[in-house]
C-alpha cells in the first residue's frame, strides 16, 4: 500500500494512492488528521477496513507533501555505502555516523529545492528513508523491522561548504527545501527484503549514482537498534538511511546542482521523487 500526504482546496489530508486516484483518508478519519496521527493510534488497521468508502481524488488535483510534514525526529546517517565512504577518503567506523535534519527543511515530490545565494555547492544525495510505525527504546535488531512502517524516496540535498565549515554537517543539512522526501510512503508488508532493490540518482536523465540497498554498511536493523539505544523513537519519526557513491563534489570535475536542473531519487518497488532546482 502506497500512503501520501497532500494538500486538496487548501485543506491538508493523506490518503492511499490508488493508481493515477489517491482515497481521502483524513475525510473518513477527521481523529487522524496526519499519517503521524495515525500511526500513533495503531490506526493501520481502521485504514485497510475503510479504503473502499473513502472520497476518490485525481492525484492530479493534488499537491504532494513530504509523507511525513512534522516528524519529531528526523535522523540522518553518514557514510553508510562503502563506495561513499572511499570517495570520500574517511576511515572505518565501528558505530554509525549520524546527524539530524529539521522538519521545516523538508519537501515533497515536486516541490522546487531552492538553490541559496549562498552557495555554489548544492550536491543530491538519494537515499533510502525509514518511517517508524511503533515506536520504543532498546528496539534489538531481531525486532527492528516490526517498528518500521514504510519506506520513501528522499533526497539529502547538501550546502557542501557548510557542511565542512566545521567537523558537524548540521549547517549544510538544513536549508529550505533541501530535504525531498517522498512521493509516498510504501509500506513494510509490499517489501519482503530490501537488499536487492536498487537506489539511483538521476540528474536530468543521466545517471550519476547506482546500487543496491543492499550495499549498506549498517543495514536498517542496525540502525534502529543503535539509534533507539539513546534516544526513544516515536511513530512517524524518519531515519535517512546514507547515500551511495556518486555524489557530485566527488566528480572529476564536480557536479553540482544549479537552477533549471531536475533531480530524480528512484528506488526500485517504492517510486521515483523527482524535484526542479530553482
Amino acid at each position: 500500500m502506497k500512503i501520501a500526504s497532500f494538500v486538496h482546496d487548501s485543506q491538508k489530508g493523506w490518503g492511499v494512492v490508488e493508481g493515477d486516484h489517491l482515497r481521502d483518508m483524513s475525510a473518513v478519519f477527521p481523529e487522524m488528521p496526519t499519517i503521524r496521527a495515525m500511526l500513533e493510534q495503531n490506526g493501520m488497521p481502521k485504514v485497510l477496513d475503510a479504503i473502499a468508502a473513502a472520497p476518490l481524488l485525481p492525484m492530479i488535483a493534488v499537491k504532494l507533501l513530504p509523507v511525513i510534514p512534522e516528524p519529531s525526529k528526523i535522523l540522518c546517517v553518514g557514510l553508510n555505502y562503502l563506495e561513499h565512504r572511499e570517495e570520500t577518503k574517511n576511515p572505518e567506523v565501528k558505530h554509525p555516523t549520524l546527524f539530524v535534519r529539521f522538519a521545516n527543511a523538508l519537501s515533497g515530490q515536486g516541490m522546487p529545492i531552492e538553490h541559496p545565494a549562498e552557495t555554489t555547492k548544492l550536491d543530491y544525495e538519494a537515499e533510502l528513508a525509514v518511517i517508524i510505525g511503533r515506536g520504543g527504546r532498546g528496539i534489538s535488531k531481531s525486532n527492528a523491522m516490526k517498528h518500521v512502517a514504510g519506506f520513501a524516496c528522499a533526497n539529502d540535498v547538501s550546502v557542501r561548504d557548510w557542511q565542512r565549515h566545521t567537523s558537524q554537517m548540521t549547517a549544510g543539512k538544513n536549508w529550505p527545501t533541501t530535504g525531498p522526501l517522498g512521493p509516498w510512503m510504501v509500506t513494510r508488508d509490499e517489501i519482503d527484503d530490501l537488499a536487492p532493490l536498487s537506489i539511483k540518482c538521476r540528474l536530468n536523465g543521466k545517471t550519476m549514482q547506482d546500487a543496491k540497498l543492499g550495499d549498506m554498511i549498517f543495514d536498517v536493523p542496525h540502525l534502529i537498534e543503535y539509534i533507539s539505544t539513546f534516544t526513544e523513537l516515536v511513530p512517524g519519526d524518519v531515519i535517512f538511511t546514507g547515500t551511495p557513491g556518486g555524489v557530485g563534489s566527488r566528480r572529476e570535475p564536480p557536479v553540482y546542482l544549479k537552477p533549471g536542473d531536475r533531480v530524480e531519487v528512484a528506488i526500485e518497488k517504492i517510486g521515483v521523487l523527482a524535484n526542479p532546482v530553482v
